[in-house]
């Protein structure tokens, strides 16, 4: 009977469509609302409620789109009277539901259709639909700022499954929704990853403009991500890669993050900031990774703005790790010198450094010393001095053993002559 009757949402819908039902009862939501009732708790119809599930989810969405963003004062106040009302007389779990009115309603409405279909459990689904459903789901909440439960979405989708040729397109939202996650974290090293895996997709690769960008952004993601052993290990690997040697202006600053030389941020600033401030990662005005939900608190500063300044923090990092491989020991002074930083932001950076274990230093702040070198114990001192020990003996015999094949050298030929001359 539900299979009979879920055709004629398709006739109603068009009738809608048309205007057929200005002013009188939506007959097609009546219907859709109906066949939702008759599926509920019913496990051989599970698959019918969730194509239901998902027409009135994008119901909802549609009226979104057109509602207002505030409640009407006076819709607020019959809602706030019928409310307090129900309440009197019946329990919360018996009140009546409140109608969306907003367009946020609408979209809380439609997340939480989607949401309360656990599809990850119907075995009578194709793998296709099943995807895509999460998807939607993965997109609603993104759209409501409930972040946790696109990360939770995410681990739903069968990613070997999005490898197959037929899944490119679902891939590809599937790791623009990943992007938009990741930035809410600021987690760059997982975005970078993300874009890795679009650029492995044939349909990226044949357009080279789309390719061009998607190599931009690896290299920009990458050099913005905390330094950590994963960092450095996909940075060297990237630039390992030829292909990225596409996007040369990129490719360059790729290259000083991977050399142990010291970058001065106005020069890099200078060189690279005209180009790099135009693209949405870096743009003074970028919405790219606005925080919302819960992360809105976090957002003081423009996104754009705030990575460039990740930016300048990841150069200076470099710089640091570069000081403590060729010094054992440096004035403040010149450190705060070398960097391009006051003294106060130079021992923030440091001691940041310091308790994430990237290096060790130590300050010594009446004599404005900073020590690089790892004080060593008792056990590993003697271990170095007898494995230097054991290296003089060895070069004091290899010296011996040359010395003397020398002298049998230099005899060997005064003999030789002494015997020519007594036989002349």
């Amino acid at each position: 009977m539900v299979d009979e009757a879920i055709p004629y949402l398709t006739e109603l819908k068009k009738k809608k469509d048309a205007g057929a039902y200005k002013g009188k009862e939506d007959e097609w939501l009546k219907l859709l609302n109906t066949i939702r009732d008759i599926t509920e708790g019913k496990i051989y119809l599970e698959l019918q409620r969730a194509r239901l599930t998902v027409l009135l989810a994008e119901y909802h969405e549609q009226l979104a789109a057109t509602a207002p963003k505030e409640d009407p004062a006076g819709t607020v106040a019959a809602a706030s009277t019928s409310t307090a009302e129900a309440s009197s007389s019946t329990t919360a779990k018996d009140a009546p539901k409140k109608e969306p009115v907003t367009a946020r309603d609408h979209l809380e409405a439609a997340a939480d259709l989607m949401s309360d279909i656990q599809i990850e459990t119907y075995s009578s689904m194709g793998k296709r639909e099943k995807t895509e459903f999460i998807l939607e789901q993965m997109r609603l909440e993104s759209l409501r700022g409930n972040w946790p439960r696109v990360r939770v979405g995410s681990r739903k989708i069968n990613r070997v499954f999005l490898k197959e040729p037929e899944s490119t397109d679902l891939k590809l939202r599937y790791y623009d929704l990943i992007v938009q996650l990741a930035l809410q974290n600021d987690n760059y090293l997982e975005v970078c990853s993300a874009y890795q895996e679009v650029w492995d997709t044939e349909e990226v690769k044949k357009d080279e403009s789309r390719e061009l960008n998607v190599i931009e952004n690896i290299i920009m993601y990458i050099v913005l991500a905390a330094y950590n052993n994963e960092q450095s290990d996909m940075i060297h690997k990237l630039y390992a890669n030829n292909d990225l040697q596409k996007a040369p202006l990129h490719y360059a600053l790729l290259k000083c993050f991977v050399t142990k030389e010291l970058m001065r941020w106005p020069g890099i600033e200078e060189l690279y900031g005209p180009t790099l401030r135009q693209s949405p990662v870096f743009a003074a005005d970028s919405t790219l990774g606005v925080k919302t939900g819960d992360n809105k608190d976090e957002q003081t500063t423009g996104p754009g703005n705030a990575r460039w300044e990740a930016l300048h923090n990841r150069v200076v990092e470099h710089n640091i790790r570069v000081i403590a491989t060729y010094y054992s020991r440096i004035t403040l002074a010149r450190l705060t010198e070398l960097l391009d930083l006051p003294a106060l932001t130079t021992e923030r950076t440091l001691c940041k450094l310091v308790t994430d274990k990237t290096v060790y230093a130590r300050i010594d702040r009446p004599a404005g010393i900073v020590s690089f070198q790892r004080p060593r114990k008792t056990n590993e001192v003697l271990n170095v001095w007898s494995t230097d020990v054991g290296k003089m003996l060895s070069l004091v015999e290899k010296t011996s053993h040359l010395v003397s094949k020398e002298y049998a050298m230099h005899e060997a030929s005064q003999s030789a002559r002494g015997k020519k001359a007594i036989t002349a």
